[in-house]
């Protein structure tokens, strides 16, 4: 298996050839790419099929202490998608960081809006909302949990 799974050339998602079937579908929105940390990350999104876009895998977070670095995480390839795609093809209107709730996660996607808003001021940059799951209890939430759910409402 090690030897026919690498990695997709152009999102860094687990694939059998140069490129992941995800890139190769051509029915998903190259014009809408989400960001997650790992390629196992891909799957939870897929399973609920709500994102039609394509993905950038980074190969982990920022974690200074760790010693991951941006240039340790695929941010380069990112920013060069997002600012030159290859002709001829679908421009990038939005971005989607979906980097896991976490303070790696988190500082992760921050830097990544800070860039991106600098490299490519008229895309959108969105993040995953966060909150209350579904069919949980307000007595169990912790505070920040909360606290998310708060800011992130939206009418009725």
């Amino acid at each position: 298996m090690k030897e026919k799974i690498g990695f997709c050339e152009v999102c860094f998602n687990l694939a059998e050839g140069p490129r992941c079937t995800i890139c190769l579908d051509s029915r998903r929105d190259a014009g809408v790419i989400c960001v997650v940390e790992e390629p196992g990350d891909v799957i939870p999104v897929e399973r609920t099929h709500e994102f039609r876009g394509r993905y950038h895998v980074l190969g982990g977070a920022l974690s200074p202490i760790d010693g991951i670095d941006p240039e340790h995480l695929k941010l380069e390839q990112l920013y060069a998608r997002v600012t030159a795609p290859p002709e001829p093809a679908t421009p990038v209107r939005e971005v989607v960081l979906a980097t896991n709730p976490t303070t790696t996660g988190e500082a992760t996607a921050l830097h990544i809006a800070r860039a991106l808003h600098e490299r490519a001021p008229g895309i959108a940059i969105t993040r995953l909302a966060s909150g209350l799951p579904v069919g949980s209890d307000l007595e169990y939430a912790d505070e920040v949990t909360l606290g998310k759910a708060f800011m992130g409402r939206r009418a009725v």
